[in-house]
């Protein structure tokens, strides 16, 4: 056997272990990032839903009755807003639920038409800033960054002007009245006649 025979030999197991090493710490890496890809996709796909805030709400008549503030948001499965939102909503609740009622009303039960028409809903997610006594402060309607609703929170509980949101001012009772028959009254009409 020669020399240089003799050092290859050496020499291998020593690459052998290099090799065997590195494929160790790739292994070893792949296993970690595999691990924390999974828990962060499950803590995403864990977090609130509407269904949960829902179950969690605080009904609309104990709301309006037990003296704290209260935000009442108009909402409805397949709105995509409301879902995003949805996550940020539950953590405002978990960190002011002794201070405020948290309310969910969905719009697509006709339960709420009378609370849809009286906060005059027409896009949603709505947002319904109501003080201890139930009287409207303010509103938001759409996408609201946690930041904003946590500081529109903050100054309702302390009974002091909401500053992200749009204030209620003065506005026209609603009531219901009978629509005329005669084809000349109908409000639809826009002032045409209908001819026969």
């Amino acid at each position: 056997m020669s020399k240089d025979s003799s050092l290859d030999s050496q020499e291998k197991p020593e690459a052998t272990f290099g090799i065997r090493l590195r494929n160790f710490l790739i292994v070893t890496v792949a296993a970690v990032l595999s691990v924390a890809l999974f828990i962060g996709l499950r803590s995403e796909t864990s977090s609130a839903s509407l269904a949960d805030l829902d179950e969690n709400s605080i009904p609309l008549e104990v709301a309006l009755s037990n003296g704290k503030p209260s935000l009442i948001e108009f909402y409805a499965n397949w709105c995509t807003v409301c879902q995003k939102m949805a996550p940020d909503i539950a953590t405002l609740e978990t960190e002011y639920a002794d201070k405020v009622n948290f309310v969910m009303l969905n719009v697509d039960n006709s339960k709420w038409l009378p609370e849809m028409l009286q906060y005059r809903v027409d896009g949603i997610p709505h947002f319904v800033f109501l003080d201890a006594d139930a009287q409207a402060q303010a509103e938001t309607i759409g996408d609201q960054p946690r930041t904003i609703m946590g500081s529109n929170l903050e100054a309702l509980i302390a009974g002091s002007t909401l500053p992200y949101a749009q204030a209620n001012g003065r506005v026209s009772q609603f009531s219901t009245t009978a629509v005329p028959t005669g084809n000349n009254e109908d409000p639809r009409s826009h002032g045409s006649q209908v001819v026969n």
